[in-house]
């Protein structure tokens, strides 16, 4: 071995490289979130850190979250009297909050949704026209060898039917002289 990277090597590097960025960056958002009592969810999350909701819900990066939206939830728990339950303000806050989370997300998933179709779009459109062309000269040339297998078969066919009806009019024919020497013989 020379050393020497591939092209292919150097980009699976980098892309290692900035996913290993990208985690140690939501993670460091995370304890930042916890430690100045920010609400830890994986969309604040996400976009205070500045990636994508997918990788906030990814394996070893979304254990991490959890384990702090926990954290959170225990510590309320014994912030509360015994026997007090939230307040309608509060559940009313916390619906609105839920709610607002929800209609991000439906807009980043249309988002995301719209990115793909047009990802696939250029992908199609990216199809070179000279396989294209190719393929329907392929299926051209099989089209004009099945046509012409079709007319030879035809033209095979009305020969045999033409040679049917003759050897048929020679066994009508053929019958009718064998019943006249029989008639002949039997008078």
């Amino acid at each position: 071995m020379s050393g020497k990277l591939t092209p292919a090597e150097v980009l699976a590097a980098s892309r290692r490289h900035d996913s290993r960025r990208k985690r140690a960056r939501v993670l460091e958002t995370v304890e930042a979130m916890v430690s100045s009592n920010q609400p830890v969810t994986f969309a604040a999350v996400a976009k205070t850190a500045g990636v994508s909701n997918w990788l906030v819900y990814a394996d070893g990066v979304r254990e991490h979250i959890q384990t702090a939206r926990d954290r959170q939830t225990a510590r309320v728990q014994r912030g509360r009297p015994a026997g007090t339950a939230a307040s309608a303000d509060g559940l009313k806050t916390d619906l609105e909050l839920a709610r607002q989370e929800i209609s991000s997300l439906r807009t980043e998933r249309d988002k995301l949704k719209g990115a793909l179709q047009r990802q696939l779009g250029q992908q199609l459109d990216q199809v070179a026209a000279g396989d294209l062309i190719a393929r329907i000269n392929e299926l051209t040339q099989q089209n004009e060898r099945l046509i012409a297998e079709r007319d030879a078969l035809e033209r095979q066919r009305a020969e045999l039917e033409a040679r049917l009806a003759e050897t048929e009019e020679d066994l009508g024919a053929a019958r009718t002289s064998l019943r006249r020497m029989i008639r002949s013989e039997n008078a």
